[in-house]
C-alpha cells in the first residue's frame, strides 16, 4: 500500500501553459486533480451510453471521440 500520494504532472502542465508566473499550491492540486477525475468520470459514462445505444459491450475509441466535443463544450460552462 502507498503511504504517500502520487505526484501530479497537472501542476507542472499548468506553469508551462500558462505566460506568467503561477503558484499552485499543494491544495489548488489537489482541487485539479478531482475535477480532472470528475471530467473523466462523466466522459466515460456518456461513452458509456453511447457504446449502449450502438449495442456493444465495450467503450471504444470511436465512442469517446463522439462524446468529447459536447463534453468539452459542456464543461466550459
Amino acid at each position: 500500500m502507498m503511504k504517500k500520494a502520487p505526484k501530479s504532472k497537472l501542476k507542472s502542465i499548468i506553469k508551462t501553459k500558462t505566460k506568467t508566473r503561477v503558484n499552485v499550491g499543494s491544495t489548488a492540486d489537489a482541487m485539479l486533480e478531482l475535477i480532472t477525475l470528475l471530467f473523466v468520470n462523466s466522459l466515460a459514462e456518456e461513452a458509456r451510453a453511447k457504446a449502449f445505444e450502438e449495442k456493444s459491450a465495450t467503450i471504444r475509441a470511436k465512442h469517446i471521440r463522439a462524446v468529447s466535443k459536447k463534453m468539452l463544450k459542456k464543461s466550459r460552462g
